[in-house]
């Protein structure tokens, strides 16, 4: 009985020592610069990051054309990162949707998608009948901007510019219209 342990921990020491062998030689080393990996996300009380993306038809929505750096105050911005994949995600659409319609005139609702094609994502608006502007980032170049890890995520930028809040998680109908409120009553 004993040889018979001793095989199995032998035969056991073995696999973990080939398993762990082809672990590290199998690694991805890449020799490019990774940058993005670099770049702080946004903080509370700081500028939002600047960017421009697009909607799948092709038009261009850039940040600083609601906010106004300048002292004046612009409209204020809510950034919602999403997939159609994000179950969270599509759970809370319409809460968006309904926040679009009502805030029209007073703020600005942007849906960031992570990484999917323009076709999917006219697919995915056309099944859901979403009316606000949804921005392909196909490259992540938004989300790695923002230092979105974690969908969804939405991110509240006053009028001038200034990231007031970070939300991870679902966010229903009377917290997303109570933040939209407060930016726009600064």
């Amino acid at each position: 009985m004993l040889k018979t342990r001793l095989e199995w921990t032998i035969l056991i020491v073995i696999v973990l020592l080939l398993g762990g062998a082809w672990i590290i030689d199998s690694r991805e080393t890449t020799t490019e610069p990774q940058n993005f990996l670099l770049t702080e996300a946004p903080i509370v009380g700081h500028l939002a990051p600047d960017f421009t993306a697009t909607t799948p038809e092709g038009e261009s929505f850039t940040l600083t054309d609601y906010v106004n750096r300048n002292g004046e105050n612009g409209k204020p911005v809510v950034l919602n990162f999403w997939a159609s994949w994000c179950g969270p995600c599509r759970l809370e659409m319409p809460h968006f949707e309904n926040a679009s319609l009502n805030y029209r005139d007073t703020a600005v609702i942007l849906g960031i998608n992570q990484a999917e094609s323009a076709d999917k994502i006219q697919d995915f608006r056309q099944a859901t009948h979403v009316t606000y502007p949804l921005l392909v980032d196909q490259d992540w170049t938004v989300n790695h901007l923002y230092g979105v890890n974690n969908l969804p995520t939405t991110i509240f930028v006053d009028g001038k510019g200034v990231v007031q809040e970070v939300f991870v998680g679902t966010m229903n109908q009377a917290v997303l219209e109570d933040k939209i409120d407060k930016m726009i009553s600064e």
